[in-house]
C-alpha cells in the first residue's frame, strides 16, 4: 500500500481509534512541542527581569493575529480539502491547496509590513508600559518580521493534516521547536542579546520548519500539487475557503483580543501583575494546542465521513474524540492547578507579587480547562461539516461572546480577582453553550440518517 492509499484508508475505513491515534497523536505531539516556542521564550526571558517578561507578554497577541492569517487560509482550505478527497475530486483539491497557500503568503506579507510600520502604537495599545516598551520593540520587531515563515508553516500544517500526513506535520513542528530550545539560551545569554536573542532564535527555528515543508513539496510527497498556475479565485473555491477560514480567523482575533484586554487591565496594577499573565497564557496554550493538535486528526475524518455520507463513522469519531480529549484536559488542568506555585516560580527571579498573582490565575484556569476538549470537538466539527455559521458562533463564544463582557465588568467589581477569574468564567459559559448546540446538531444528524435512501451508509 502506497502513502496515498494509506492516507485514504485512515480517513475513510480504518477503525476510529486507530485512525485518531495515527492522525491525531503525531499532530498532538507536534503542537505540544511547537507550544514550547512561546513557553521556552518565556522561561529564558524570565531570567532577565520582570520588564523583559512583560515585553514578550504584550507581543504575544500581535503574533497570534499574524498566525491567524495562516489559519484563515490553511484551516479554511483543510475542511474543504477533506470533503473533496472524500468525494474523489482530486483536481479541484489541487486548486484549493494552491490557492490557499499562495494567498496566505501574500496577505501575510502585507499585514506584517503594516504591523512593522505602526509597531510602537500597536504595542502601547497591547499594554506596553514605559518601562516595558524598549524591550517590547526590540523583541516584537524581529518576531513579527519573521512571522512570514510562521504564516507559511501554519497554512501547510493544516493542508498537510487534511491529507492525513500527520507524521509529517509532527516532524516539522518538532524540528523547529527543538531548535528553538537549543538556540534560545545561546542567543539570550551566550551572545548576550537579551530579548532580541529570543526573537532571533524563534525566527531561525521557523525558517528551518519552512525549509522542511518546501522539501516535502518539491519531493512531491504530498497528495496535492502546489502550483501558481493552479491558483483559482473562483466564487465557489473562495467561498468554501472563507466560510470556514473567517470563523477560524475570528476565533484567533478574539483570542488576541482577550489577551490584550487582560494585559491592558493588568498593567494598571503594575508590571508584576502584567508579567504574571504571560506564563499563565503560555502554559495553558500548551494544553489547548495539544487538544487542537489531536482535533486536527479528528477534523479530516469528520470532513471525509461527512463528504462520503458515512454518518455512523462520524458519530463514532465524535464520541471517541470527546472521551479522549476530556480525559487529557482533566489530567492537564488538574496538574496545572495543583503545581501552580512551583510552575510560576520558574518564570521569575523572585518577584513574589508575580508568583502570587500568577499561581492564582493558573490554578483557576487549570480547573476550568476540564470541559475544553468537549468544546473544541464541536467547534471543529461544525467547521469540518461546512457549517460556517454554527462554527463561527461557537468559535467566537469562548474568547469573545462570553469573555469580553466578563473581562470588561469583573475587574471593576473585584479588582485583580476579576482579571484572574475572567477566563475561567468564560470557559464555563462557553461549555454550556456547546451543550445546547451539540444537542441540536445530533437531532439534525438523526433526521438526516432517517431520510437517507436505502443503501447509503447510516448511523
Amino acid at each position: 500500500m502506497n502513502g496515498t492509499d494509506r492516507k485514504m484508508e485512515l480517513l475513510g475505513s480504518a477503525p476510529i481509534p486507530k485512525a485518531l491515534l495515527a492522525l491525531g497523536l503525531p499532530t498532538m505531539i507536534g503542537m505540544m512541542i511547537n507550544a514550547l516556542y512561546n513557553l521556552v521564550d518565556a522561561y529564558f526571558v524570565g531570567g532577565l527581569g520582570t520588564s523583559q517578561m512583560g515585553a514578550i507578554t504584550v507581543a504575544y497577541p500581535l503574533g497570534q493575529v499574524v498566525v491567524g492569517l495562516g489559519l484563515l487560509f490553511g484551516n479554511g482550505a483543510a475542511s474543504y480539502l477533506s470533503r473533496l478527497l472524500g468525494r474523489g475530486e482530486k483536481n479541484t483539491a489541487d486548486k484549493v491547496a494552491s490557492t490557499a497557500l499562495y494567498s496566505s503568503i501574500t496577505v501575510g506579507a502585507a499585514v506584517i509590513i503594516c504591523s512593522l510600520l505602526f509597531l510602537s502604537p500597536l504595542l502601547k495599545l497591547l499594554g506596553a508600559t514605559e518601562s516595558i516598551m524598549p524591550y517590547a520593540v526590540s523583541y516584537t520587531g524581529i518576531y513579527i518580521a519573521s512571522s512570514i515563515f510562521n504564516v507559511f508553516n501554519v497554512t501547510m500544517n493544516n493542508i498537510v493534516s487534511s491529507e492525513g500526513a500527520a507524521k509529517t506535520t509532527m516532524c516539522v513542528l518538532m524540528t523547529g521547536a527543538i531548535l528553538n530550545v537549543i538556540l534560545d539560551p545561546l542567543f539570550i545569554y551566550g551572545l548576550q542579546l537579551g530579548v532580541a536573542g529570543a526573537a532571533i532564535a524563534t525566527a531561525l527555528s521557523q525558517l528551518v520548519s519552512t525549509l522542511v515543508y518546501l522539501c516535502y513539496i518539491f519531493r512531491k510527497k504530498s497528495v496535492f500539487h502546489f502550483r501558481i498556475k493552479d491558483c483559482c479565485f473562483s466564487r465557489e473555491i473562495m467561498s468554501e475557503i472563507l466560510k470556514i477560514g473567517i470563523p477560524t480567523l475570528v476565533f484567533q482575533l478574539l483570542t488576541s483580543l482577550s489577551i490584550t484586554l487582560i494585559n491592558s487591565t493588568a498593567k494598571g496594577y503594575g508590571d508584576s501583575v502584567l508579567a504574571a499573565m504571560g506564563p499563565v497564557t503560555r502554559i495553558m496554550s500548551v494544553g489547548s494546542l495539544m487538544v487542537f493538535g489531536f482535533i486536527k486528526g479528528f477534523q479530516p475524518i469528520a470532513g471525509y465521513s461527512c463528504g462520503s455520507r458515512n454518518y455512523s463513522r462520524l458519530r463514532e469519531a465524535i464520541n471517541t474524540s470527546i472521551l479522549w480529549s476530556t480525559l487529557f484536559c482533566t489530567v492537564f488542568g488538574l496538574a496545572a492547578a495543583f503545581f501552580s506555585p512551583a510552575i510560576l516560580a520558574r518564570f521569575t527571579k523572585g518577584d513574589m507579587d508575580m508568583i502570587r498573582v500568577g499561581q492564582a490565575a493558573l490554578r483557576a484556569n487549570g480547573l476550568s480547562f476540564l470541559p475544553f476538549g468537549f468544546y473544541t470537538v464541536y467547534s471543529s466539527l461544525f467547521l469540518a461539516m461546512g457549517k460556517a455559521k454554527e462554527g463561527c458562533i461557537l468559535g467566537a463564544c469562548r474568547q469573545g461572546i462570553c469573555f469580553v463582557p466578563v473581562i470588561l465588568l469583573l475587574p471593576s467589581l473585584f479588582g485583580i480577582n476579576g482579571i484572574i477569574y475572567a477566563q475561567p468564567i468564560a470557559d464555563v459559559l462557553s461549555a454550556a453553550v456547546t451543550v445546547i448546540m451539540a444537542v441540536q446538531l445530533h437531532r439534525e444528524l438523526s433526521r438526516t440518517v432517517q431520510a437517507a435512501p436505502d443503501g447509503e451508509p447510516a448511523a
